[in-house]
């Protein structure tokens, strides 16, 4: 699995939690936002969001 972190604030989107924030539902993937979505703390843009892995936590 995978997060993208805004590399101006550090805000995460995780696809499997969505971000009711900026009204994204859970289980939608970061490519299939718009090009002009915006980073709901910071306000950069897509392009500002790097490719992490999710750490998994133990069970």
């Amino acid at each position: 699995m995978e997060i993208w972190r805004c590399e101006a604030c550090g805000h995460v989107y995780d696809p499997d939690m969505g971000d009711a924030q900026s009204g994204r539902e859970p289980d939608m993937p970061f490519e299939d936002h718009p090009a002009s979505w915006v980073c709901p703390d910071c306000g950069a843009a897509k392009d500002k969001f790097a490719k992490e892995k999710k750490e998994e936590k133990p069970e």
